[in-house]
């Protein structure tokens, strides 16, 4: 993730930011540039500070301040690159639904980020009716009678709204016995199901996946069933990067694919920092790592991998000098870097149809109230 610049005032501004708290400018995301603009007021629409352009208009959402990106140039009306794959959002006549949707939202966008500045290639139901992109924001039936689960299905990714409470979220954590349970890695997770369709399965690297990541036409409902009653075998860590990895060829590619996006998007945030790490204890160089390069552009994953070791090292370092958990508590061994390499070439090569991310479509939205969904 990037830092920005306000056009009008040149004070930092970050990702969220929906005014600059210098100057007071309103502020808008231009997905086609990747940057935050300063707006301004002009006729019924907005000019750009970023470009001087004008006539640009907001996604529908930001009506429900869940979204600040704009419309494609030329649009006036209906979703951004982000909100067009949304299927069923909460009910936002209820208040505790509209602020979790706000969450999810956050989460979303900052996903939508990092797919756009791949150029990776996303189809909406629209595009594609099968096998589009599309998410369910999902609430928990009132009745206490079924539980929304997070989870993928030929494109579609149901999100639990749930999640969105912190301490829900955290109590599931603790369940399940994991490390590290947020907003974002679910989606990054369930999305690399949805890449895993596009960029392997259909772009025929079956083989090559699964020399990498095993069988696939393992029976995945047996799987499941067996890590939930076993759960994964005590030398887990030498081979995946988390218990959860191991249940599946699928599910390693999923938790394999966050974890790409959860290093490159952390990285260019160091970046944007200038961070550099060179500890004067460290006499063999095996923690010094200058973190000034982009890693979405970055052509050789060992530059993203050096880097990175010892930048986690210093942050969990430094967490743990706060009382706090690491903030990165997994442990990357040679088998898992080479997962994470692998992933990192499908990105770089995105598949047959690379810009198809860039195409302004509008899918229809619809809230949780009005389709009557549990």
């Amino acid at each position: 993730m990037k830092l920005f610049v306000c056009q009008a005032c040149k004070n930092i501004l970050h990702f969220e930011n929906r005014s600059c708290g210098r100057c007071g400018h309103q502020l808008a995301f231009m997905p086609e540039r990747q940057t935050l603009s300063a707006i301004e007021p002009v006729g019924e629409g907005f000019r750009t500070l970023a470009d001087g352009g004008e006539g640009r208009f907001f996604c529908a959402n930001a009506e429900h301040d869940a979204c600040n990106w704009l419309l494609e140039a030329g649009e006036t009306a209906g979703f951004c690159r982000a909100c067009r794959h949304n299927g069923t959002i909460p009910n936002l006549s209820d208040a505790v639904q509209l602020a979790g949707w706000r969450e999810l939202e956050v989460a979303k966008h900052r996903l939508f980020y990092s797919l756009i500045r791949w150029q990776l290639p996303v189809k909406t139901r629209t595009e594609d009716p099968q096998h589009g992109l599309i998410f369910n924001f999902l609430a928990d039936d009132p009745a206490g009678q079924q539980k929304v689960l997070t989870g993928h299905d030929n494109g579609l990714i149901t999100i639990a709204l749930a999640e969105a409470d912190e301490f829900e979220r955290e109590r599931r954590r603790l369940e399940m016995d994991e490390p590290y349970r947020t907003l974002l890695g679910h989606f990054r997770h369930e999305v690399g199901h949805y890449f895993w369709d596009v960029l392997v399965r259909d772009a025929g690297r079956l083989d090559d996946c699964r020399a990498v990541f095993g069988d696939d036409s393992l029976d995945y409902g047996e799987a499941l069933k067996r890590h939930y009653d076993a759960g994964a075998p005590p030398d887990w860590q030498d081979n995946y990067v988390s218990a959860y990895a191991t249940t599946h060829p699928w599910e390693d590619f999923a938790e394999t694919w966050a974890h790409y996006l959860h290093i490159v998007d952390t990285l260019e945030m160091a970046s944007e920092f200038g961070i550099e790490i060179d500890p004067p204890a460290d006499q063999i160089g095996g923690l010094t790592a200058r973190v000034t390069f982009d890693p979405y552009v970055a052509e050789d994953f060992d530059t993203i991998v050096h880097a990175w070791l010892p930048f986690t090292f210093a942050m969990n370092s430094v967490a743990r000098a706060m009382g706090a958990r690491d903030l990165y508590p997994f442990i990357l061994t040679p088998p898992v870097i080479a997962k994470l390499a692998f992933i990192h070439e499908l990105v770089r090569e995105g598949g047959p149809d690379k810009q198809a991310v860039l195409a302004p479509e509008i899918e229809p939205q619809q809230d949780q109230e009005e389709v009557g969904a549990a």
